[in-house]
């Protein structure tokens, strides 16, 4: 039974309740010409706001939220108590009083048990699901692989279909939600697979509205790199930010912006295509097709080509973590190929930051497994490349080597909609 007299079945009942009105707000369609919002929507809007700020912070209590906001402390539990009600935030252990009286304050953040979010990765050679909570945490998680032999996009989708239900099956309340972060050229606006370079078969996929279908669960479908970004936006390096790029190394190459509070997506999410922007007029051809992208020369493929050339043992599976090893053990040849691969990582760097000027990005995937070494050697020629800044000094930082906040992320793009957060 809880405190307030009802049963934890009421209170769970109560809590959907609250989620699912969030998400018929959140499903309306919105656009530059909807006029003034409503006096039903101020509510939803200021619990979003409080919310956001909650995340931004981390675990704080209801009298600093309020000053944060610019509310008094009446109006913040307003907001809070019907969220601790409904088992959404929890009040934590009363913190020491720093002036050594007074009540003890309690800090407000997401309970550990409140209904998680479906967290799906798909990428070239399979599809990774997991249950994530309303603080970042992952539990449950399942992998499966694409059939090698598949020569339909059926045996594909059905890979992915089977790997979600698993999924769900194994929560300990009913999602909230499916989020996906996928490899390639994501429509945003329909939730369909554009194209994937790595697995062509689903190109096409309406995957977004089938997953929906299947489930009868709010998805939301985006590119791996955003992904990325909204995973570091709410639960990582980059919380409380408002301008940051994330860059994505490894078979191919991707990015993301965060411009004034806000994920750049472009029209139907086609913007932000940072690995095929132009870094060699007339260079190496690229996947899709044209001369000189960035991807032809900061990924893996150019990597092991190079390093082939160079006579560097078991060149066709090396990577940056084995090539620093390399040029740390004195192999010849292989800290001049870590330079040039810093370098050729650096040059679109420089390009984004020339262009958009972020001043803080973040790298993940493959070339975090370079370490100190290679991060060091990528931002000197970066600074080289941008002498100039009078935005503010340039700040290179690794994230992360699993794909563990393209997880967080995903779970992070339904979070963005249930919560009214601005992203």
């Amino acid at each position: 039974m809880a405190s307030d007299g009802r049963s934890s079945s009421e209170n769970e009942r109560g809590g959907l309740a609250a989620i699912n009105e969030l998400f018929d707000e959140a499903s309306r369609p919105r656009g530059r010409n909807q006029g003034l919002i409503s006096s039903s929507t101020i509510g939803l809007a200021n619990r979003g706001r409080v919310l956001q700020v909650l995340f931004d912070l981390g675990p704080t209590s209801r009298a600093e939220l309020a000053r944060h906001v610019g509310v008094n402390r009446a109006t913040i539990s307003g907001i809070i108590q019907p969220l601790v009600d409904q088992g959404i935030l929890v009040d934590g252990d009363p913190l020491p009083s720093k002036e050594g009286g007074g009540k003890p304050a309690r800090p407000m953040w997401f309970a550990e048990d409140a209904a998680p979010i479906c967290a799906v990765l798909l990428m070239h050679d399979g599809v990774q699901c997991c249950l994530v909570s309303l603080d970042g945490t992952i539990g449950v998680e399942v992998r499966a692989g694409f059939p090698p032999d598949a020569d339909g996009v059926e045996a594909l989708a059905q890979t992915i279909f089977d790997c979600v239900g698993r999924a769900l099956s194994l929560a300990h309340r009913p999602p909230l939600g499916i989020g996906v972060a996928a490899g390639g050229m994501i429509d945003t606006d329909k939730g369909t697979i554009v194209a994937v370079n790595l697995a062509p078969l689903l190109s096409g996929l309406p995957l977004g509205a089938e997953l929906a279908r299947r489930f009868g669960l709010t998805t939301r479908v985006d590119h791996h790199p955003r992904a990325l970004l909204v995973g570091d936006r709410w639960f990582g390096i980059g919380r409380g930010r408002r301008n940051f790029a994330v860059i994505y190394t490894g078979e191919v190459l991707g990015g993301a912006l965060l411009l004034d509070g806000h994920l750049y997506r472009g029209p139907a999410g086609a913007g932000g295509e940072l690995g095929h922007t132009f870094v060699q007029v007339d260079g190496m051809t690229c996947r899709c097709g044209r001369r000189g992208c960035w991807e032809t020369i900061a990924t893996l493929g150019w990597l092991r080509r190079e390093a082939g050339q160079a006579g560097l043992p078991a060149a066709q599976a090396l990577d940056s973590r084995g090539l620093v090893g390399l040029a740390q053990a004195g192999v010849a040849s292989a800290a001049e190929l870590l330079d040039r691969y810093a370098r050729n990582v650096a040059v679109g760097i420089a390009n984004l930051q020339q262009t958009m000027a972020p001043n803080f990005i973040v790298l993940h995937g493959d070339v975090v497994g370079g370490g100190p070494r290679l991060l060091d050697a990528i931002n000197a020629h970066v600074r080289e490349l941008v002498p100039w800044r009078p935005g503010g000094d340039i700040e290179l930082v690794m994230g992360d080597l699993e794909d563990r906040a393209a997880l967080r992320g995903a779970a992070g793009l339904v979070l963005s909609e249930l919560l009214h957060f601005t992203l």
